[in-house]
């Protein structure tokens, strides 16, 4: 079994966060593909998954390009291997939700308190600083899951498909919940896993980008709410 990494980024002069992604992906023998200036992460991840030359079996990371992994090599292709092992398993990523509301945001507040949200992540600002934690709940199975860090096997995400559905209109946002919707409604499971990292972005829903795909997920799924 072989592991993949696909990361979208901006420029070729990486980042120093980027560097060390991508120096502790190789020294997992991760193949990482970095996507540079892709017209939307839609076309991007479509593409890298057509051009590679793997088994159904295999697996890919999806993942933004200012994380850092703080997992011992070994614990994060255990946890990688282990997770994707069933043939039932769909995505699994640190942080998601089982219920899925009319806000169309999987971290919605008052989910949160109900306590339908699953796993954590840390938040900060590199490796040098003390990040905060967030956590939304203890892992398991959810229904949609937060793209900052996705995995499947190949085999997955040619079932669920990577291209952009014509019922989105910005080519930037939402593709975590509409991939992992997609395996959900295949009757795959989507798992929060214990895939300790630090999103070194607090994120961003002030985009008109990010508010156009909410309102067209909405319009789309207005009559199915709550997704769980």
């Amino acid at each position: 079994m072989k592991i993949f990494a696909f990361i979208c980024t901006r420029s070729k002069d990486l980042s120093p966060t980027t560097q060390r992604l991508v120096s502790y992906l190789s020294r997992c023998n991760i193949q990482t593909k970095l996507l540079v200036n892709q017209k939307s992460i839609f076309s991007g991840y479509a593409k890298a998954l057509k051009d590679l030359e793997a088994d159904p079996e295999d697996i890919v990371i999806m993942c933004h390009d200012d994380i850092d992994i703080l997992l011992s090599r070994d614990n994060f292709t255990s946890i990688l291997i282990n997770s994707l092992a069933d043939s039932t398993t769909g995505f699994i990523g640190p942080a998601g939700t089982t219920t899925l509301t009319h806000t169309s945001v999987w971290w919605d507040q008052e989910q949160w308190q109900l306590g339908k949200h699953r796993g954590m992540v840390f938040h900060g600002k590199g490796l040098t600083l003390n990040p905060e934690i967030t956590f939304y709940g203890q892992c398991g199975p959810v229904a949609v899951l937060d793209g900052v860090f996705l995995a499947a096997t190949v085999k997955t995400l040619k079932e669920v498909g990577l291209e952009k559905p014509d019922y989105l209109e910005g080519g930037w946002d939402f593709y975590d919940i509409h991939y992992t919707l997609v395996a959900h409604r295949k009757g795959l499971v989507n798992k929060a896993v214990p895939l300790l990292l630090t999103h070194n972005s607090p994120g961003s829903i002030d985009r008109e980008s990010w508010n156009t795909n909410r309102i067209c997920f909405f319009n789309k799924h207005k009559n199915e709410f709550p997704i769980l």
